[in-house]
């Protein structure tokens, strides 16, 4: 093991260029998959007919494949049907809807949760359907789902490393560069990137323990 050759400068440097790529991959993914989980659990708890069942079928089959197989789909099925996307975003696109799905889970979970009384009283007070929804439903949901989502999202932060199969440039891919440079980078480059991934997801698990604790 050589740490000092392998904690040089330029090394350092391309491995936290690698964890830039992670965490922008990551920031990506989060916003998007956010969004299509709240769309997505949504129209599940709506309970509109047909639609809410293709929703639920829709979700039920991504949940139930790996995440890699839909990172391999995007990035090498989809240019096969004329749709051609860099690594990057294949990646961010594979994420966005694997954890979208799983995010809608939790954002079906966190709608169902509200006191059923609070709407009917709401509904009996004049407020539509959209309205109640809007006013009375989401907030109350949406604190409650703070600590699942979190920790949904360091989920998402680790599952960025799966993109190294196809090449994309974050870390874990740059520590296989590394190791292909001498073999005795190896274990110091993989101690330098647990490191990486502990600080960032230590920090969001704090996040998601003091929120849950302001919820209960």
């Amino acid at each position: 093991m050589d740490f000092i050759g392998a904690y040089s400068l330029p090394n350092v440097k391309f491995l936290l260029e690698g964890f830039l790529v992670t965490i922008e991959v990551a920031v990506l993914s989060i916003v998007f998959s956010f969004v299509l989980g709240t769309v997505l659990g949504t129209l599940r708890y709506a309970k509109i007919p047909l639609l809410s069942r293709i929703v639920a079928a829709i979700v039920d089959i991504i949940r139930n494949l790996p995440l890699l197989l839909i990172i391999f789909f995007m990035y090498i099925v989809l240019p096969q049907l004329g749709i051609k996307m860099s690594p990057f975003w294949a990646t961010v696109v594979g994420l966005t809807l694997f954890e979208g799905a799983m995010i809608s889970e939790i954002v079906r979970g966190g709608l169902n949760s509200v006191d059923r009384g609070q709407i009917e009283a709401a509904r009996s007070s004049g407020l539509s359907y959209m309205q109640t929804l809007r006013h009375i439903i989401l907030p109350q949901a949406l604190r409650r789902m703070v600590p699942p989502l979190v920790s949904q999202f360091i989920s998402l932060l680790k599952d960025t490393s799966l993109a190294v199969i196809i090449s994309l440039p974050e870390l874990m891919h740059n520590v296989q560069i590394l190791q292909g440079h001498s073999p005795n980078y190896v274990i110091p480059a993989l101690i330098f990137a647990a490191a990486l991934y502990f600080i960032v997801n230590y920090i969001l698990s704090i996040i998601a323990r003091r929120l849950e604790a302001k919820t209960l």
